[in-house]
């Protein structure tokens, strides 16, 4: 083995140590050490024995070390009213114990087994924020089939090339899109009709899960648990598609993926016996992610079917949420509410709001940070490498708009365009590496080879690293907007815009320009009821900013164009003429 090599296996070494020593101190920090029973350390002892370190146990461990304790409720009947303080959930929300899940989930897992479903079968799951969506995730999991989740909102055209794509044979969906089912299924060739399956109400036309369930019920003194096969399984996550076609990321469950988990958890405030409010699509990273850390410490997980700014208020008031997980838009819409209506909710149990999937700008986590305290906690992550860093209130504060420091058990490297690495404070591309990392793209070799380097990962985007060790994105890579030969980030001239006061939201696309190669445009909402004019806004962007970052164009817009996860549609933003990020 060369020097070089060397090197690399004791850091890699170094590494894993010292994610393992941030594990446990994750694990007594969280209080998961105090909350352990007999029959729950059984459970652990056996599974880890086979192998089993996925979050298909964490539903197996819960039901025998706190089966009582309350796994999920559904709200039925929340409205925005700022009810009484600590009133609970009302006789009918739809709430589940940690043992009811686990039965529940075994009873999906054995009839999918019995129809077929395990290992080589992909499932395409299009279905809104409810329980069954865990639940179709983790029996899914158990029987060793891979799992696709849509957007509840695709398009038939989408979720037909969603399933072509990877090679989909079932479709589990909410029975409040049948309509668009309905439109898409002659497209979806690869998965029969009887095997398009609504849950919820029922949808003419359509087999229910109801039904599924029901055609083994027969056998049921007889079956016991289901198969777990989870180690066999996958979950195929598709980007969000903001520059081109999605691509999906392919992540397996492996025992590698507990240490950098618990190094999550120990970079926040998350303790045995929290209340997470999961309000984001639970297709998504930042709901997922944080659902599945929440359940590692046995938190009830509180799932509402949509965003909405007062019944988002009025659940963490009604569920004394501890912990919950947003995108920054949703922040935006809550602090519109103004400061009358905010303080109408008792939010005093928060301990933590995980904010991710967008860039997060200093004035809007000053702002919340003085309505809500020092509770906000920034994250960067993605599909492809789950979550890499985080920024607590202090970081936060100390060096305003960053993304923080790595987790432990994730490795970050910022490369220049030669691969040679970069100094504090110069821009590079970002890349990671850990345990969490995707095996790479399905069906697309040449994607998964473009994006590693020497075991590290890169989804393109372009960073720096300040003089405290935190960590601020630039934007991505192809979104580089280079103006007279100058390379133009656009994260820098967002943060100067979103310093505005009459500035709501920013963003910086580039367009050609024929003396320039491009010239920078801003797109900006404002505050409701503020004015500026361009000349307003540029001349605040000259009094911060080089001549050629300064933008030559501003276009006033109602709202920045934002897919379902919040993340700025910036190829929306170019316009026809615009550069394409694909």
């Amino acid at each position: 083995m060369r020097l070089g090599g060397v090197r690399a296996a004791l850091a890699s070494g170094r590494g894993t140590i010292d994610a393992t020593l941030a594990a446990g101190r994750a694990v007594t920090q969280a209080g998961l050490l105090a909350a352990l029973r007999w029959p729950g350390l059984k459970v652990l002892a056996r599974e880890l024995a086979r192998g089993k370190a996925n979050p298909s146990l964490l539903f197996r461990f819960h039901a025998e070390n706190s089966p009582h304790r309350i796994a999920v409720i559904e709200p039925l009947s929340l409205a925005p009213r700022a009810a009484e303080r600590g009133a609970g959930p009302p006789a009918e929300d739809r709430v589940y114990s940690f043992f009811a899940l686990n039965e529940a989930i075994d009873r999906l897992g054995y009839a999918l087994d019995r129809r077929g479903v395990g290992p080589g079968v992909t499932v395409l799951l299009a279905l809104k924020n409810r329980p069954e969506f865990l639940m179709c995730q983790v029996a899914l999991a158990r029987v060793g089939a891979s799992v696709v989740a849509a957007s509840w909102r695709s398009t038939p055209a989408e979720l037909a090339y969603l399933a072509g794509h990877s090679g989909a044979r079932m479709l589990l969906f909410d029975s409040d899109i049948a309509g668009v089912i309905r439109e898409a299924a002659p497209r979806l060739e690869g998965i029969p009709p009887e095997e398009m399956i609504a849950i919820g109400e029922r949808a003419p036309g359509f087999s229910h899960l109801d039904d599924l369930l029901a055609a083994f019920d027969d056998l049921a003194a007889e079956r016991g648990a289901s198969p777990d096969r989870s180690e066999r399984a996958a979950v195929v996550m598709y980007t969000s598609g903001t520059t081109g076609k999605p691509k999906g990321a392919v992540r397996g469950f492996g025992g590698g993926i507990v240490l950098p988990a618990l190094g999550a958890i120990g970079a926040t405030p998350m303790r045995a016996g929290d209340v997470h409010l999961a309000v984001c699509p639970l297709y998504h990273l930042t709901a997922l992610g944080f659902v599945n850390l929440s359940l590692i410490v046995g938190a009830t997980i509180v799932i509402l079917p949509e965003f909405q700014p007062e019944l988002f208020l009025e659940a963490i008031q009604r569920y004394r949420v501890t912990t919950t997980a947003v995108v920054p838009t949703m922040l935006h819409r809550v602090l519109e509410l103004g400061e009358a209506r905010l303080s109408a909710y008792d939010t005093s149990s928060l301990t933590a709001i995980f904010v991710g999937g967008a860039p997060l700008s200093p004035a809007l986590a000053a702002e919340v940070m003085a309505a809500f305290g020092d509770r906000l906690f920034n994250f960067y992550g993605a599909t492809e490498t789950g979550i890499v860093t985080i920024a607590g209130p202090e970081d936060l504060r100390a060096s305003p708009g960053t993304i923080g420091r790595p987790v432990a058990g994730s490795e970050l490297l910022l490369l220049r365009e030669d691969g040679t690495p970069c100094q504090d404070g110069e821009v590079g591309e970002l890349y990671v590496r850990s345990s969490l990392l995707v095996s790479g793209y399905h069906r697309d070799p040449g994607a998964t080879r473009e994006s590693t380097r020497g075991g590290y990962f890169s989804v393109g985007d372009l960073a720096r690293r300040d003089a405290r060790g935190c960590y601020h994105l630039e934007g991505r890579k192809r979104e580089l907007i280079i103006s007279g030969g100058v390379n133009v980030y656009p994260a820098e001239v967002e943060a100067v815009l979103h310093d505005h006061p009459a500035v709501a939201e920013a963003a910086v696309v580039g367009v050609p320009d024929r003396a320039f190669g491009e010239r920078v445009r801003a797109v900006v909402a404002l505050r409701p009821g503020a004015t500026a004019s361009e000349g307003d806004i540029r001349a605040h962007c000259r009094a911060r900013l080089a001549g050629p970052k300064v933008p030559r164009e501003v276009v006033f817009v109602d709202a920045l164009p934002r897919n379902p996860t919040g993340k700025v549609m910036k190829r929306e933003l170019a316009g026809p003429e615009g550069k394409s990020a694909d």
